[in-house]
C-alpha cells in the first residue's frame, strides 16, 4: 500500500506551500494532483498579491493593521478578524520569502517590489508581477518543491477520503494512467483543491474546479461554510468569461456604458470609481446592463485602457492584451474591451480553522477550497494569492507537526473497508442501466445556477434552485453506463466530479436561501439591507442524504466593529 506521512491534494500555490512547510519538519510528504501542478488554476491569477510593504509613494504610511481593516471592511464584517491579522501581518515576510525564491516581480525604479492600486484598498498594497503575477508565483513553488524532492503524484484523482471516527486515514485515489484505484494511507490529510466555480456556467476557472474537493470533506462530516458568497468579478470577456484582471482598473482603466460615461461616479464616490470592491463594481455593471445602457444589444460594456499607452499596456498588461487578440480579435491599445461580470471565486468551503485544522482529525484545507473566513461576504482583489501562500504555509507547518508521534498502521479497517466501498460505486457505474446523460445534467446545473444564484438573487429564484439541484441529484442516480476502459477515462473522472458539482451547489443555494439579508456578494433584492442583528454570523452546511442541514456560528470580532461599509 502507498502510504506517506502528510499527503498534500492539490498542486496549486496552497498545496505547494503546504508541502514545502511540511518538508522542513523532516517527515515523509507527498502532492497528489490530477493535473501537472503547474497547470493548476493559481496561475490563472493575473494582477498581484497584496501585502502592506508601503513601496509606493502613496502608500508610504501602509500598515498590517490597515490591510486588516481594509479586509474586514471589504468583507462587509463578516470575516474572522483574527485570522484576517494573521493573514495580513504575515504578507510582507510572505512576499519577501517569493522574492527571495526568484519570484520576478516588477520593480519600481529604486528596484523595490512595485505595487498597484486595487479595489476596496485603502492604499497602493498591491505587489504584482506584470499581468501574470500568479503563473510566476506557481513556477517560483514549484521550483522548491523539486528542491525538496517531495514526491507527486501527476495525474492521480482522489475519489475519496478515508475517515472514520472522526479521524482521517488517507484517501482513496485512481491513477488516472491506469484506471487503477487504490488507497493511500496517510498520518494527515491537507486538501488544497481549489474552488467550485463550474458550478456555474459563466465562469473565469478553469474546467478543473469543480468542487469535488470540497464535496469529499462534506459526505465525510465537515462542514462547508459561508457556501452562499459567491464573487462574481467584474470584468470577464464576453463569451470566452477569461479574467480581465482588476489590474487594469488599479493601472487606471475606465469602465464605460453605452453613452460613453463613466458610469462609476454614479455608485460611488468619485475618488473610487472603478476601484470599489468587486461585489459593487459588479452589480453596477449588471444594473447598467439591466436598464438598458449596455452595449451590444445591451449584454456588456467597455473596459477602456486605451488612454494608458502602448508602453505602460506593453509593459504591465501584456498578458491581457494577448487574451484580447487571441480570444476577441480586439487589440486593447486601439479599442475597448467588451467585458461583463462572471463567476470568479467561492468564498466559502470546507470549515476550517486559523491553524487549517477541522473538526476531523488529522484533516487539514487551505486555500480556495477552504474557508478559513479571511475573505467573509466578499474577497478584496490581491487577498487571494495571499491566502494561498500564507494558509499553505501554516497548514503544512500544523500538519507537519501532528504527524511526529503517530504510528500509521496499514492494517487499518478503514482502508479495506473503504476500497470495497469504491469499487462497488464504481462497478454500479459500468453496470448502470440508467439513460441520463450527465453532461446534460451538468449543463442543466449550470444553466440554473446562472439564472437563479446569480449577481442579484430573489426567494422565489432560490427556491427553484434548491429544487432543481433536488431534481438533478435524482437524475444523478440514473445516468447511463460508463465505459470501463483502461487508461485516462475522461468520461469516468466528469462523471464522478458532477456528483462534487451538485453537492456544492445544493450547498450554496440552500445558504443563500436561508440567509434573509445582503451582504457583499450575497445581494438580495427582497431583502436588500444587511442585518448585523440577526445575520452576522456563519453559515455551517452538514451533509445529509436529504440535503444540507444548516446550522450557525459566530463572527470572530476583535478590533473592527461593524459599520456602514461607504466607499
Amino acid at each position: 500500500m502507498l502510504k506517506h506521512d502528510v499527503l498534500i491534494i492539490g498542486g496549486g500555490l496552497a498545496g505547494l506551500r503546504a508541502a514545502i512547510e511540511a518538508a522542513k519538519n523532516n517527515v515523509d510528504v507527498a502532492i497528489v494532483s490530477k493535473i501537472h501542478p503547474v497547470r493548476s488554476h493559481s496561475g490563472a491569477a493575473q494582477g498581484g498579491i497584496n501585502a502592506a510593504l508601503a513601496n509606493n509613494e502613496n502608500s508610504k504610511d501602509d500598515t498590517p493593521e490597515k490591510h486588516a481593516y481594509d479586509t474586514t471592511k471589504g468583507s462587509d464584517f463578516l470575516a474572522d478578524q483574527d485570522a484576517v491579522e494573521l493573514m495580513t501581518s504575515l504578507a510582507p515576510e510572505t512576499i519577501f520569502e517569493t522574492d527571495h525564491w526568484g519570484c520576478p516581480y516588477s520593480r519600481t525604479a529604486n528596484g523595490k517590489i512595485a505595487q498597484r492600486p486595487f479595489g476596496g484598498a485603502g492604499y497602493p498594497r498591491t505587489c504584482y508581477a506584470a499581468d501574470k503575477t500568479g503563473l510566476y508565483l506557481l513556477h517560483t513553488l514549484w521550483e522548491q518543491t523539486v528542491k525538496h524532492h517531495i514526491k507527486v503524484y501527476e495525474e492521480w484523482m482522489v475519489v475519496d477520503l478515508i475517515v472514520q471516527d472522526k479521524v482521517c486515514y488517507g484517501v482513496m485515489a485512481i491513477e488516472l494512467r491506469t484506471n487503477q484505484l487504490q488507497p493511500i494511507a496517510a498520518k494527515a490529510v491537507i486538501f488544497a483543491t481549489g474552488g467550485a466555480g463550474r458550478v456555474y456556467g459563466r465562469t473565469s476557472n478553469a474546467l478543473t474546479s469543480t468542487g469535488f474537493g470540497m464535496a469529499l470533506p462534506y459526505i465525510a462530516g465537515v462542514p462547508l461554510k459561508d457556501m452562499e458568497f459567491i464573487q462574481f468579478h467584474p470584468t470577464a470577456i464576453i463569451g470566452k468569461h477569461i479574467l480581465m484582471t482588476e489590474g487594469c482598473r488599479g493601472e487606471g482603466g475606465y469602465l464605460v456604458n453605452n453613452k460613453g460615461e463613466r458610469f462609476m461616479k454614479n455608485y460611488v464616490s468619485e475618488k473610487i470609481m472603478e476601484l470599489a470592491p468587486r461585489d459593487i463594481v459588479a452589480r453596477s455593471i449588471q444594473t447598467e446592463i439591466n436598464e438598458g445602457r449596455g452595449i451590444g444589444g445591451q449584454q456588456f460594456v467597455h473596459l477602456d485602457i486605451r488612454h494608458l499607452g502602448e508602453q505602460k499596456i506593453m509593459e504591465r498588461l501584456p498578458g491581457i492584451r494577448d487574451i484580447c487578440m487571441d480570444f476577441l480579435g480586439v487589440d486593447p491599445i486601439k479599442e475597448p474591451i467588451p467585458i461583463l461580470p462572471a463567476q470568479h471565486y467561492t468564498m466559502g468551503g470546507v470549515a476550517a480553522n486559523k491553524n487549517c485544522e477541522t473538526e476531523v482529525e488529522g484533516f487539514y484545507a487551505a486555500g480556495e477550497c477552504a474557508c478559513v473566513s479571511v475573505h467573509g461576504a466578499n474577497r478584496l482583489g490581491g487577498n487571494s494569492l495571499l491566502e494561498t501562500i500564507v494558509f499553505g504555509k501554516i497548514a503544512g507547518k500544523y500538519a507537519g507537526e501532528y504527524v511526529k508521534g503517530i504510528d500509521l498502521n496499514t492494517e487499518h479497517s478503514s482502508y479495506k473497508n473503504f476500497t470495497n466501498k469504491m469499487n462497488g460505486f464504481m462497478n454500479r457505474l459500468y453496470e448502470s442501466t440508467g439513460n441520463e446523460d450527465p453532461y446534460r445534467i451538468k449543463k442543466d446545473l449550470n444553466d440554473c445556477l446562472d439564472e437563479n444564484v446569480g449577481i442579484f438573487r430573489t426567494e422565489e429564484k432560490m427556491k427553484k434552485a434548491v429544487e432543481t439541484v433536488k431534481q438533478l441529484k435524482e437524475r444523478y442516480r440514473k445516468i447511463r453506463k460508463v465505459k470501463k476502459t483502461s487508461s485516462f477515462n475522461q468520461d469516468v473522472v466528469w462523471i464522478l466530479e458532477l456528483e462534487g458539482n451538485l453537492l456544492a451547489a445544493e450547498t450554496i443555494a440552500a445558504g443563500a436561501l436561508a440567509r434573509k439579508e445582503s451582504r457583499g456578494s450575497h445581494s438580495r433584492t427582497d431583502y436588500a439591507k444587511r442585518n448585523d442583528a440577526e445575520w452576522m454570523k456563519h453559515t455551517l452546511a452538514y451533509y445529509t442524504k436529504e440535503g444540507p442541514r444548516l446550522e450557525y456560528s459566530p463572527v470572530a470580532v476583535t478590533k473592527f466593529q461593524p459599520e456602514e461599509r461607504k466607499y
